[in-house]
């Protein structure tokens, strides 16, 4: 039997937009046939559960994410990259996972779409949801 693969979805998750948004590409990845974890939701990193529960659970439980997917998809959208979701990326090419980056936002730095140093770290970069689905469908 062929098992799903697992996305960590990395990003920013501290405004109603970016939470509607990560949600959005959840249910999109969910549709074609992929497990998620989205940390706003696996691992409770919430405002209201920041107040509940020590930091390092959250922390944990993202590093364990990460550790058990199989591809990271990591938002990119802002001027610069959430730091949060900068580290997802970096500690997921140490484990050499694959990691496609999503950048609607049509900004660009003086040097590239993204910091040089995400920008390398990525295998792939998708402008669009569309582009996401045609790029992570290589990854089945």
């Amino acid at each position: 039997m062929n098992s799903k693969k697992r996305i960590y979805l990395a990003g920013p998750l501290f405004s109603h937009a970016e939470l509607e948004y990560n949600r959005k590409l959840k249910d999109l990845l969910l549709k074609k046939g992929f497990s998620v974890f989205l940390p706003q939701e696996d691992a409770e990193d919430t405002l209201n559960e920041r107040e509940k529960q020590n930091q390092e659970c959250i922390f944990n439980k993202c590093v364990e994410g990460v550790d058990d997917s199989d591809i990271v998809v990591a938002v990119l959208d802002g001027v610069d990259v959430d730091s949060g979701t900068a580290w997802e990326i970096g500690y997921a090419y140490a484990k050499e996972k694959p990691i496609i980056g999503i950048r609607t936002d049509f900004r660009f730095l003086s040097d590239g779409i993204v910091n040089l140093m995400v920008e390398m770290a990525i295998v792939a970069l998708a402008r669009d949801e569309d582009e996401l689905v045609k790029i992570i469908e290589k990854y089945r």
